[in-house]
């Protein structure tokens, strides 16, 4: 990792901002959870999926990826990759299991 990368700065509203984007998004899946602990799956899976479409949770959370990978020097290395790239590379995603 290049040296300017081994620390990044956040203003104090830009920090704001993405605590309340996570904490928006944690505890209401929390509370969903807690809600549904007791009903069947298929209610819980409804209402988390309404969740995150209706409250456009995956553009959120690319607001803070955007807003976080900014300010890193994104200049490419010898393996044509900028720092985060490489810290990505090899992360896990969900995968469909039920591949045949």
């Amino acid at each position: 990792m290049k040296d300017e990368n081994n620390q990044i700065c956040l203003t104090g509203s830009e920090a704001i901002e993405i605590l309340k984007e996570v904490n928006t998004i944690m505890l209401s899946l929390h509370k969903i959870g807690s809600k549904y602990e007791e009903y069947d799956d298929i209610e819980y899976c409804l209402t988390t999926t309404k969740f995150i479409d209706e409250w456009k949770v995956t553009q959120r959370l690319a607001t803070i990826r955007r807003m976080i990978k900014e300010k890193f020097d994104l200049s490419l290395g010898e393996d044509d990759m900028d720092d985060v790239e490489r810290a990505m590379e090899n992360i896990k995603i969900w995968s469909d299991e039920r591949k045949n």
